[in-house]
């Protein structure tokens, strides 16, 4: 627990000191791949390679970095993994549902990790092995509805196969849908019980990180679309489905390989 106490506390003196100054103050960019960046992406991902250092000084791979910086440090055996803004266009936009996102992985699985909002100021941590809390509060918060078919997702659509978005628009076998526009919250509401089942045709390791080991943490399951195990899977482009719980989960994953 202390690791968790220590990367909270760093977490949110971070977001406090370098997002929240510059929320609706920043000009946008874009990258090559056309996503959305801001000086307080960089200006994050900065003082979270110093404050992590403190903790524990090992390499720290970050969105705001090129693709081949980020592969060459993936090879670590123990790295920070940081998504400074995840949600940047709500970010940018007034939308308050965006997050810093934290996690210490070794071997290239999460055994540490913290997803903050500082406009809502709830703090999202997990240890492996030691459970998942919301400010404290071990999660899930509340148990959702038992059935797939009363249950709300949070589903995004643009990189899921032709066929199988059309099935979930057309036919969706849960009740309501939802998508927020920032992944790492996306798990954490997952984890408190807010949504009850995740589906994403692609993520990359700092939308994850974190975020999955909350889940899991919390009682939830996760895996690939195509596989069984999601932490062996493509780091780079990770799909995930997800539920509350191993019921909800066991017919989730179900209904979406029969598509």
């Amino acid at each position: 627990m202390k690791l968790q106490t220590l990367l909270s506390s760093t977490v949110r003196k971070v977001a406090e000191e370098e997002i929240l100054p510059r929320y609706l103050k920043v000009t946008r960019q874009r990258k090559e791949d056309g996503s959305l960046f801001t000086e307080a992406d960089l200006a994050t991902q900065e003082a979270l390679k110093r404050e992590l250092r403190k903790i524990r000084d090992v390499p720290l791979i970050g969105e705001e970095m090129d693709a081949v910086t980020q592969k060459m440090l993936w090879a670590s055996e123990e790295i920070w993994c940081v998504d400074p803004i995840d949600g940047t266009s709500n970010f940018v936009n007034g939308i308050p549902f965006f997050a810093v996102s934290v996690a210490l992985m070794r071997g290239g699985r999460s055994v540490a990790g913290a997803v903050y909002n500082p406009v809502s100021k709830e703090m999202f941590t997990a240890g492996k092995g030691e459970g998942a809390y919301l400010d404290g509060e071990r999660l899930p918060l509340r148990s959702g509805f038992g059935t797939m078919r009363g249950s709300i997702a949070a589903v995004d659509f643009k990189r899921l196969k032709k066929n199988l978005a059309s099935r979930l628009v057309l036919s969706p076998p849960y009740s309501s849908q939802r998508n927020f526009g920032a992944c790492s919250l996306e798990w954490c509401y997952t984890a408190t019980g807010r949504v009850d089942l995740y589906l994403h045709g692609g993520q990359k390791l700092w939308d994850y990180a974190a975020g999955a080991l909350i889940l899991e943490e919390a009682g939830g399951i996760v895996c690939p679309i195509d596989q069984d195990d999601f932490w062996e899977s493509e780091p780079w482009t990770r799909s995930a489905i997800a539920a509350r719980n191993p019921d909800l989960f066991m017919e989730w994953r179900n209904w979406l390989r029969e598509s």
